[in-house]
């Protein structure tokens, strides 16, 4: 009798893991269903909050990061003023010629000082992460010693598979340069994971900060966001390159923390390369490959 009700153990547990194992499968096969017959390069990573709710489709291609570096960036920046080496609130001067240089590339910074001013680290972060702000993010990369730092500083968290080697300003005067500039999905998931579980990481203050503005991310309303419900947290960073003259997307890119309704997340990096479909459909992608893991989770209670 003991040995019949251990068989039926035996075949309820590996029933139930076969299901598990299976069910992340159909994910990863649904999420190729979306990618296939794209004239791009998609690569894909999702992380639960169980190991085994991992994913991971093209997650070691090296692709351009374009603006989801300035993520790594801020969270340099961060380490920074914990060390006492920066002040939030220390008041940088913004050159009239600086702004100059920067009159064709995004920049809401710009607009803001047209003639340059004094601006607080605070606000450069703030515009550097949720604006996607060009002339704060190379500001903040020249005063913590360049892209360099910024690399060394990630791979001292570990994250290996990623270069960090050019300012906004070179990146955008040569489109092969932002191939300078890359990383694999599976380290932006690594590095989500470290920054947001925070493990001596950041400060508790640094940490908050750096939650709280990449929740007010403004950019890429159609990429992870796209097809999630309106009220859905996200604390994400795009990355977009445009096209070229060839009709060639370089890189559109969004990596972030997705929320569910009863606080449980995943993390989710999308990267869609070198495409020769129209942005609305790079877009379209990046959601539905996001809508379908938000409901895979859902599902999961």
């Amino acid at each position: 009798m003991k040995k019949q009700i251990l068989i039926i153990l035996l075949v309820f547990t590996a029933t139930l893991g076969w299901g598990q194992v299976n069910s992340i499968d159909r994910l990863k096969q649904e999420i190729e269903q979306v990618v296939e017959g794209k004239l791009a390069t998609v690569a894909v990573s999702i992380q639960g909050m169980e190991p085994q709710e991992t994913l991971s489709v093209n997650g070691n291609l090296h692709l351009p990061m374009q603006s989801v570096f300035k993520l790594h960036l801020a969270a340099a920046v961060l380490n920074e003023i914990d060390k006492g080496k920066l002040g939030i609130n220390d008041s940088i001067k913004l050159t009239p010629e600086l702004i100059l240089e920067y009159k064709n590339l995004w920049s809401p910074l710009r607009k803001k000082y047209p003639k340059g001013g004094k601006v607080q680290i605070e606000e450069l972060l703030k515009y550097n992460v949720a604006w996607s702000d060009n002339v704060g993010c190379d500001v903040l990369l020249d005063l913590i010693g360049g892209p360099i730092a910024v690399q060394n500083y990630i791979h001292g968290l570990g994250v290996k598979d990623i270069a960090i080697i050019d300012k906004e300003i070179f990146l955008q005067s040569d489109w092969s340069r932002q191939y300078l500039n890359w990383s694999t999905t599976n380290a932006s998931n690594s590095l989500l994971q470290i920054l947001y579980e925070n493990q001596n990481i950041l400060s508790a203050s640094s940490h908050q900060f750096l939650m709280a503005t990449l929740k007010e991310t403004s950019t890429g309303k159609g990429k992870i966001r796209g097809q999630l419900p309106k009220d859905a947290v996200v604390a994400h960073k795009t990355g977009s390159s445009g096209k070229n003259k060839d009709g060639l997307t370089g890189a559109t890119n969004d990596i972030g923390i997705v929320f569910l309704p009863d606080n449980r997340y995943f993390y989710i990096s999308i990267f869609v390369s070198d495409s020769k479909e129209d942005e609305v459909t790079n877009q379209k992608m990046m959601a539905d490959i996001t809508k379908l893991a938000w409901d895979y989770f859902q599902t999961k209670k």
